[in-house]
Parts: structure tokens; C-alpha cells; sequence
């Protein structure tokens, strides 16, 4: 290929081009030429070839070393090579170039000259790529042009005036006047030109936002020529008088109404002349009337004005076009909270667009939805949600899920509709529910025992029907399990339902072998099998037989609660009881964190309902001594047919007996940081306190203290402790290894805990 070839062969030469190899051989040997082209000193062709090297850098090719070319014919007097140096410039420079500053004067001397032509050229070029120091040093020549007498000058000064008070928002101040001297001209494009730069001023200044509020009655009355005018060939779009300069009035006519009632008032009437007169059929009438609805929601406007716009936005969703569907609720999102009663006349419009094959027509749809639920349509809308949560896409289910799980519990009309709605969503879209949702409900069921029975005849039924959802609902029917034979006998809300224990154990063996299963869930099932066995009485051996397997598992965590657990049968295999009291105990501490719960330490009505699981307890258990309390001990008879063998639940576990009478207290030692001295154990003399200090976020120093108050010695005295694997331990050599007798010396030692992990 020449070098010379003219700009048309070159195009063609490079889309002919088979591969991108081919495509950039011909573009580097006509940059090439290009180049030598620009060193010779007398070269006729110049914009030609400018004209070549910006088609390339349009293709995305380097094409730099044209700037000073571009720099270069800025300054030619001839026009054909001026207009390519101008758009050379505005592509290939920018405020950030050095090259950029060098077209400053050539700019002024344009901006003076005598073809408007010429003119229009520079201040387009300053427009787009003037940097914060030209426009300080063409801002006059700026003001100068906008109370020049030629409309196409002028239009163009004014749209470049803008630009300058968005890169110096100190020169705004410059063109105040000279704006709203604009908005006599007949010219549209002035008009729209001071429209424009007048948003812009208003926006960034406050004290210029009070001054041009004396406009609105201008604004108001171009509006309405535009308005009521016929038609107009050098203005009409479909029908409606130039709406590209209507749109750009509404909008600041709703910059200057908002939060001031007498504006508002002066432009009351004409968005009501607009919203009713303007054609709906056609896009360019549903953008001004989209423009109108939001001024009249953003500004002091009538009541009755405000209805007229929500309405207006209601028959935008029954439009075809799914653009005009999304914006308007979109619209409708932003007002349901100030006028909840207009947007709830639309409900069923919007709850149709929850059948909308677009993806976020139909997520537009769902936020509205959700936020349109209220106390006197609860039933009626949660039964378009859920119909909603059956069918709709997997990325919006989790979304659903919660939103009606917080409609449920701030309007629910019952305790009981509000568990069967959860209920509901739970069957439908488990595995899509947040975590948090299961201790919700845990906690729900708790607080209304009244519903034990039917809660669990509804668990239960979904287990049989679908196990696939174990991960979520699984453990609300465990944790409540251990009333589940008395649970169902002959229920008040529902028919009844014939349960053998054969039948509540073939369930959990389900469960416990199922490949859906989680560990979590397994280790639910595996404390609810235990938990019956205070229950059933002819399926003892099978119970025994379930949690045994289950001591060799793979699962850690599963491996030491079958262990424990059957350690605990053989241990208290006579005491039906007690071995209830260490379950429970035990899934107490354990089990409810694992649903979520938080752990408090029981008090006297919680420590005989977990001993009272067979209702076969007569006499009460006397209140045991609170963390820290003085309160004189239980007597040590009482210590020993109860609190003895009760509190010594674990013992079978350890190499060693532990001391009957022995007080274990479950300490959190996050609620203790900032108490100076806990007692943790006082017993024939013997006393160990406790004192904690936080020695970073994640570090913690525990200082363990004993003291021996009999009349005699003690010996061989040392301290042990324990912490959960996440934690690291480490105790520091004790002070000695014996107690003198009457409080005469205290031994003391020091453990520092580490909880990298930050670990709960």
C-alpha cells in the first residue's frame, strides 16, 4: 500500500485485513508513513494524514506522536486544517497533557475571531478537554460570548459555561447574570443552554439557588407556551413541542420547589396542566411525564397533586415497555413510605409484575411487594409471596425468604399462622434461608407452648414427606423432641396422627443415615435419639444400639457425643432420672449454641423443668448457690443424693473419680472480664477465686488463687484447667504446691488464654 493512499483506501485496506496480524502490518506501515510525513517542513497533506491517524486511534492503536500536530494546525489560519486540529485535539488530548496547555492562546485568538464558525470550534474544544487552568483564563472570553447577539455563539458559550463551573466552582458566580438573561431568548437551544447552566449553578451553591428562585414564574411560563403551542416543525417530536427542552425545565423547576412551599405553589398548576395533557402513547410523552411525577413528589405539592402522579405511575406498569414498568417502581419504592395508601391502590398491579419474565422487573416487583405489606392485608399478600417463592428464580429466593419472614413477624395476625408461615418457606426453600432464620424459630416455638403439640405434628409431617430440607427445619423438630410421644396425642388444631416409638425412631435413623444429612444435623438427631430414651421404655436397646455405632464415626464432634452419651448409659443405666438430668444438661450446653441460642446459666424453675422431663419429680430442688455467691452450701445430705450423683455426671469419662460434692461451674469468661474476683470453688475449708485482665482483643490473663482456712496443712495441691480447642492455653509454674492451714499463705497461679481465631 502507498503511503499517500487517501483516508477511504486506507479503511479499506484494514478491513479487507484476513487475521489481526495482517491487520497491524497495515496499520504500522502507514503510521510509518505517517510519521516521515509529519517531520517535512513544507507538507501540503497534513490534515489528511491527522485525519488518517485519528481513524486509528479510534481502532485503539497508539497514535501520541500526532499531538503536536494537532497542536500545530490549531494554530493554521486555514479552516479545513483548523477543524481537524480541533477534533485531533479533543481526542487525543487531555487536561492531563502538557500539549493541552499549549492550545491556551491559540483558543483566545479563535474565540475573537470573526467566523462563528471558528468560534464554535474553540469553545466545543474548551468544553471537552479544557483543564481548571484554561478555564481561569478563558472564563471572560466565556462571559463575553454569552451576551453576544448571535443565537448559535451563544448556545454554544452557554453549554461550555458549564463546563468551566464544573471544573471551577468559584466561576459560577461569573455567568449568574448572564444566565438568566438567557431565558428571554426565543431561541430553544439557548433556552436549553441557560436551562442547563442554571441547574448547574443552582446545584453547587446555595445562595445562587435563592437568587434564581425568582425565576419560576419564567420557568412557568415557557413551560406552558410549550405546553399549549401547536405544532412546531423545527421542535416536534411525535407530537409533543420540543420535550427535550421540557424535561430540562421540570428538572430544575424541581431544584427550585424543593423545600420552599412559595415556589412549589407557583409551578402547582402547570405540573397539573402537564400530567393531564400530555399524550401518554409515546415515549417522548412518558419521559416528561416520568420528569413530572418526580418534581411533584420532590417538592411541597398538593395532596391531590401527589395522587394524580402516583397514578400517573400506575399506569406505567400496565405499559408494554418493560423499561417504563422498571422505572416506575423503581418511583413507587422511593414513596411507599410518605404515601403508603396512594402506592397500596396499585398492590395489584405490582403483585402482577411478580410474574414478569425479567429478572429485575420481577426483583423491582419483590422489594415493592414486600414493602406494601401492612397489618390489614398480611393474609392476602403473604399468600401472593409465598405463590411467588414456589416459582420464582434461585437468585431471588433467599431475598423472598427473609422478606416474608420479616413481614411474618411484624404483622402476623397469630402465633400460629406465624408458624405455619414459616413453616412454609421452610418446606419450600430451605436450603435458601439464611442461617439466622432457625434460632428465630426455635426461640418462637419456645415462647408458645400452647402450640408445642401442633408444631411438632407439623415438623413431623415434613420430615416424612421431604428429607432434603434436613439442613434447615430438622433441628427445630429435634430441639423440641423431647416431648414428642405426649406431642402426639390427639391435637386441638389438626387430626390425629398415630405415632409408634418405632416409628419417631425410624425417623431419626433416617436422618442420622442419610447422605443429605450434615454433620450439624446428625449430631441433632444422635441427641434427640438419647433424649427419648427417658421417654420410650420398650426401645431402650435399639436406642443404645444407634448412639454405639456412632462412637467409632469419622466425625469428631459425633464420635465424642456417642462416647459421652454411652458412657452415660452404663454409668446410670438404673438412674432413669438423673441420666435425663446429664442429657439435658448436656445438650443444654452444647447443643443450643449449635442452633444459635445463647447459653444462661439456669436458675431454680429451669434447672427443675430439665429434671422434670417425666413429670415424676414431686419435690422441688433447692436454688443452688449463684457464680460468686456467699450463700451458705446445700446440706450434705441433700449434696449427696442429689447434687452428688447429679453434678458428677461425667465422671465415668475421666481416669480418675471426681470427688463427690464436687461444684463444676461453666464459666464464660468474656461475662467475667471486668469483674475483679469470682469464686469458683469453696469446699471443707478449701477456697479458689478467680481473676481475669484483657491483655489485647484476643488475649486474656487469668490469675487462679487458693486458700486453705482449716487447722491443718494441706499438700500435693495443684490446679487444673480447660479450655475449648480453639483456644490456646498456657499455665504458668505455681507459686508452691501446698496450702498452710488458717489462710496463713495463698498459692497462686498464673494462665494466659490466646484466642487467635477470635473464635466465640
Amino acid at each position: 500500500m502507498s503511503p499517500s493512499v487517501p483516508l477511504q483506501e486506507m479503511i479499506r485496506a484494514i478491513r479487507s485485513a484476513r487475521t489481526q496480524c495482517e491487520e497491524r502490518g497495515v496499520i504500522q506501515r502507514e503510521c510509518a508513513a505517517i510519521r516521515a510525513q509529519f517531520r517535512q517542513a513544507d507538507n501540503g497533506g497534513r490534515s489528511h494524514n491527522l485525519a488518517k491517524l485519528l481513524y486509528v486511534h479510534m481502532l485503539g492503536y497508539p497514535a501520541h506522536f500526532g499531538q503536536m500536530e494537532c497542536v500545530r494546525m490549531i494554530a493554521s489560519p486555514r479552516y479545513s486544517e483548523k477543524r481537524v486540529g480541533y477534533l485531533g485535539a479533543m481526542m487525543l488530548l487531555d487536561e492531563k497533557q502538557d500539549a493541552s496547555l499549549l492550545i491556551t492562546n491559540s483558543i483566545k485568538n479563535d474565540l475573537s475571531n470573526s467566523n462563528q464558525y471558528i468560534q464554535s470550534l474553540a469553545l466545543c474544544t474548551l468544553a471537552c478537554m479544557g483543564s481548571a487552568e484554561m478555564c481561569r483564563d478563558l472564563a471572560p472570553e466565556i462571559d463575553r460570548l454569552l451576551r453576544a447577539s448571535n443565537s448559535y455563539i451563544k448556545k454554544k458559550a452557554a453549554l461550555c459555561a458549564v463546563h468551566i463551573v464544573r471544573k471551577v466552582h468559584d466561576l459560577g458566580e461569573l455567568f449568574t447574570k448572564a444566565a438568566r438573561s438567557l431565558l428571554t431568548e426565543k431561541n430553544h437551544g439557548v433556552v436549553h443552554g441557560a436551562v442547563v447552566l442554571i441547574t448547574e449553578l443552582c446545584e453547587r451553591n446555595s445562595e445562587t439557588l435563592e437568587r434564581f428562585r425568582k425565576t419560576v414564574p419564567d420557568l412557568v411560563q415557557i413551560m406552558k407556551g410549550l405546553v399549549i403551542s401547536g405544532y412546531s416543525p423545527d421542535h416536534d417530536v411525535a407530537g409533543i413541542s420540543d420535550p427535550f427542552l421540557q424535561v430540562r425545565i421540570l428538572r430544575l423547576l424541581r431544584i427550585l420547589g424543593r423545600n420552599n412551599e412559595g415556589a412549589s405553589d407557583a409551578m402547582n398548576d402547570l405540573l397539573a396542566q402537564v400530567a393531564t395533557n400530555t399524550d401518554s402513547t409515546k415515549t417522548v410523552g412518558n419521559a416528561v411525564l416520568y420528569e413530572t411525577v418526580l418534581t411533584v413528589l420532590d417538592i411541597k405539592s398538593e395532596s391531590g397533586l401527589r395522587v394524580l402522579a402516583v397514578n400517573i405511575l400506575g399506569r406505567f406498569l400496565l405499559n408494554n415497555d418493560r423499561n417504563i414498568r422498571y422505572i416506575a417502581m423503581t418511583s413507587l419504592q422511593k414513596i411507599v413510605g410518605t404515601d403508603h395508601n396512594a402506592v397500596q391502590r396499585h398492590r395489584g398491579t405490582i403483585v402482577d409484575c411478580l410474574k414478569d419474565q425479567d429478572a429485575s422487573v420481577k426483583r423491582r416487583a419483590l422489594d415493592l411487594s414486600l414493602a406494601l405489606v401492612s397489618a390489614s392485608n398480611i393474609r392476602s399478600m403473604m399468600k401472593e409471596l409465598l405463590s411467588f417463592l414456589s416459582s420464582c428464580p434461585p437468585e431471588l429466593r433467599s431475598q423472598t425468604a427473609s422478606g416474608i419472614f420479616n413481614a411474618a413477624e411484624r404483622y402476623a395476625p397469630s402465633q400460629r399462622w406465624h408458624i405455619d408461615t414459616i413453616l412454609h418457606v421452610l418446606t419450600t426453600a430451605g436450603g435458601d434461608v439464611r442461617d439466622e432464620t432457625v434460632p428465630n424459630l426455635i426461640q418462637l416455638i419456645t415462647n408458645t407452648s400452647e402450640l408445642h403439640c401442633y408444631t411438632v405434628h407439623k415438623l413431623y409431617r415434613a420430615l416424612l414427606s421431604d428429607i432434603s430440607q434436613l439442613k434447615v427445619w430438622a433441628p427445630c423438630f429435634f430441639f423440641k423432641l423431647k416431648n414428642v410421644l405426649s406431642a402426639f396425642k390427639p391435637c386441638t388444631y389438626m387430626s390425629v396422627v398415630q405415632v409408634t416409638e418405632d416409628d419417631v425412631l425410624d425417623v431419626l435413623e433416617t436422618v442420622l443415615q442419610s447422605h443429605m444429612s450434615f454433620p450439624s444435623t446428625r449430631g441433632f438427631a444422635l441427641t434427640a435419639t438419647m433424649k427419648l430414651s427417658t421417654r420410650i421404655t420398650e426401645n431402650v436397646d435399639r436406642i443404645r444400639s444407634i448412639v454405639s455405632i456412632y462412637g467409632s464415626c469419622i466425625d469428631v464432634e459425633l464420635q465424642q457425643r456417642a462416647v459421652e452419651y454411652n458412657a452415660l448409659f452404663k454409668k446410670y443405666d438404673h438412674m432413669s432420672l438423673f441420666c435425663s438430668a446429664a442429657i439435658c444438661i448436656w445438650m443444654h450446653l452444647n447443643n443450643v449454641q449449635s442452633a444459635g441460642l445463647s447459653p444462661p446459666l439456669c436458675g431454680v424453675s429451669q434447672v427443675c423443668d430439665l429434671l422434670d422431663l417425666l413429670g415424676g419429680s414431686e419435690q422441688p430442688l433447692q436454688p443452688s448457690p449463684a457464680l460468686g455467691s456467699t450463700a451458705p452450701p446445700m446440706p450434705v445430705s441433700t449434696a449427696n443424693t442429689v447434687g452428688g450423683d447429679l453434678l458428677d455426671l461425667l465422671g465415668g469419662l475421666e481416669p480418675t473419680p471426681i470427688t463427690p460434692g464436687l461444684t463444676f461451674r461453666y464459666i464464660h469468661t468474656k461475662n467475667y472480664r471486668n469483674r475483679k474476683r469470682l469464686t469458683v470453688y469453696e469446699k471443707d475449708g478449701v477456697t479458689v477465686t478467680l481473676s481475669c485482665e484483657k491483655q489485647s482483643d484476643s488475649g486474656l490473663t487469668v490469675t487462679l488463687t487458693a486458700s486453705n482456712s482449716t487447722e491443718s496443712d494441706i499438700r500435693g495441691f495443684t490446679l487444673q484447667a480447660a479450655v475449648p480447642k480453639s483456644v490456646q492455653l498456657h499455665m504458668k509454674a505455681p507459686s508452691g504446691d501446698s496450702l498452710p492451714a488458717r489462710g496463713a499463705a495463698k498459692v497462686t497461679q498464673m494462665v494466659v488464654l490466646n484466642n487467635p481465631n477470635k473464635v466465640a
